[in-house]
């Protein structure tokens, strides 16, 4: 078994008991033993918990970027990625919405998870074909994590088969964030970028990039 089937195997180990016993109660060692796995790859591969989180969001990031598209507008290229993301994530919704409630009693994961959620965005973008590079880049990560979290915030109380209710809402935002001036523009601007607005109070969705 490569790393990358071994990964894939506890990871949905690891949101299987996060689904059945929360993130606090969640070890690797468990997960490995669910999955049927060797302890001492689980040791080197996922020293801490906290891998976990990363190795999702990296898998969620993969799943995204593997069908990127390479035609139509920057907008839409963009919402087929965050809507395959959300695809990912619900594959493991009980595990996710688990980690979600926890989120707000454990302030250094929901950090983590902010900072990787942010380098997943920048992949977004250039997946989208729009640069994530220098100050306009920077501005344009942190106001797609704004539009992500406001998906995430729809997502949790979506019910329906096809995230219709997740989809409307990512339109929405992106619609809000393509209002900031120069955000989705792909050509160099002489003006300075408009000041970066700050994400929401941590709400960070498990789906953090590497």
């Amino acid at each position: 078994m490569d790393n990358d089937a071994f990964d894939r195997k506890l990871v949905e180990a690891a949101f299987t008991l996060i689904a059945e016993r929360g993130w606090r109660r969640m070890s690797v060692a468990e997960a490995a033993r669910q999955a049927d796995l060797p302890l001492d790859q689980a040791r080197a591969r996922f020293p801490v918990r906290a891998v976990v989180l990363l190795r999702f969001g990296l898998q969620a990031d993969q799943a995204a970027l593997a069908l990127a598209p390479k035609e139509g507008p920057h907008r839409d290229r963009l919402f087929d990625l965050l809507m395959r993301r959300f695809d990912f994530l619900q594959t493991h919704r009980p595990g996710v919405l688990a980690l979600l409630r926890a989120l707000p009693a454990e302030p250094c994961v929901t950090a983590l998870l902010t900072a990787a959620n942010r380098r997943s965005m920048a992949w977004m973008l250039e997946g989208a074909g729009i640069s994530a590079r220098g100050p306009l880049g920077r501005l344009r990560t942190r106001g797609l994590l704004v539009v992500w979290l406001a998906g995430v915030r729809a997502w949790r109380q979506d019910t329906s088969t096809d995230l219709s209710a997740t989809m409307a809402a990512l339109d929405r935002a992106l619609t809000r964030a393509e209002q900031v001036e120069g955000w989705l523009a792909c050509r160099r601007r002489s003006a300075a970028p408009p000041p970066e607005p700050e994400p929401n109070p941590p709400e960070a969705a498990p789906a953090p990039a590497g």
